[in-house]
């Protein structure tokens, strides 16, 4: 049956460029799949066929993020057109990082009663904030690197952790604000910038090797990929430039190697209370120990995005994902209500 769905994607995070390119195929997509739906721009309301138009002709993202102040610039705007979402069955979330990703709008819409895609609040707030969610993952008995929260002196990190390390925001994504620190002399400018972008800054142990990544769509653990980045590291750039890394569906694992991973994708989805679909990313180092790097509950649906490649090789093609998605939203409304 054809439902009413309003697609919300912009936002004001430093993720909003993706979120406009996930949001407009989502849209497209469903409306293929017969539903009818209404892009909305968190910002700047609904969008119209041109504006629509325009979003679908751009194609992609663009190889840097928005600029901090210009972004902070949109919140007043944000807040007024989220007091004005128009009627739907449900919410399709096409927002990474900030407010629309950490828990919360989605407080917000607990309120209104409406089904909504992705986590609840309180796992959104988890695995948005980096420090906490490697706690459970610990707890859980998934392997993560070790880490310590800035401010760090050059002499603890040396300690703990030894160079190389990753310096990145604690909640934020797209690697947006990351650095690789090899050298003590690096710490210092690193941890600056990455609080640019986020009042918590996490200090991790680098573990070279090879990048993974798991998706997990409802009960369902997708095909596992690797990225191979032409940059060191899959950031911004490689993530969201075309050519700019290689992502095979699925990874050239042994079947045991693969069955592991997406085990403890899975403990890592539930350990965060995790619902409809998300990303788990690991590194597997060369004595094939799998660490899990993070979470992310509305990973992106670009162009180059890895769910709906992982989706590809299960077998789904990204309109019928996108319905799944929404149908996850529902089924999980209804279950909390009957609880």
């Amino acid at each position: 049956m054809p439902l009413e769905i309003a697609v919300l994607m912009g936002g004001t995070s430093a993720e909003r460029d993706v979120s406009l390119a996930s949001g407009i195929r989502i849209t497209k997509a469903l409306r293929e799949r017969g539903h009818r739906v209404t892009a909305v721009d968190t910002v700047n309301g609904v969008l119209s066929p041109a504006d629509e138009q325009r979003l679908l002709s751009a194609g992609g993202v663009k190889t840097a993020p928005p600029d901090t102040k210009a972004l902070q610039r949109m919140n007043a705007a944000m807040q007024a057109t989220l007091k004005s979402l128009p009627g739907a069955d449900v919410l399709f979330l096409a927002l990474h990082g900030g407010q629309g990703e950490d828990g919360t709008l989605q407080a917000l819409l607990d309120l209104t009663g409406v089904p909504y895609t992705g986590s609840g609040h309180l796992a959104s707030a988890l695995a948005m904030d980096k420090d906490l969610a490697k706690h459970l993952f610990r707890e859980a008995g998934v392997p993560t690197a070790d880490w310590l929260m800035a401010p760090a002196s050059v002499e603890q990190v040396r300690d703990t952790l030894g160079f190389p390390v990753v310096v990145k925001p604690s909640k934020q994504g797209s690697t947006v604000g990351l650095s690789i620190v090899k050298t003590p002399d690096q710490l210092a400018p690193a941890i600056a910038t990455a609080f640019e972008h986020d009042d918590e800054v996490m200090i991790e142990r680098f573990i070279p090797g090879r990048e993974l990544t798991v998706g997990i769509l409802g009960d369902m653990v997708l095909p596992v990929g690797e990225i191979i980045s032409k940059n060191e590291i899959y950031d911004y750039e490689a993530k969201y430039t075309p050519g700019m890394a290689v992502e095979e569906f699925p990874a050239k694992l042994t079947v045991e190697e693969a069955a592991a991973v997406q085990q403890l994708a899975k403990k890592a989805f539930d350990a965060l209370k995790l619902a409809g679909c998300a990303r788990i990313d690991f590194r597997m180092s060369s004595d094939g120990t799998f660490y899990c790097l993070e979470a992310n509950t509305l990973p992106g649906m670009t162009q180059t995005s890895l769910i709906p490649q992982a989706a590809a090789a299960a077998g789904i093609t990204f309109p019928e994902l996108c319905e799944r998605i929404a149908e996850l939203a529902i089924h999980r409304r209804g279950t909390a209500e009957r609880q």
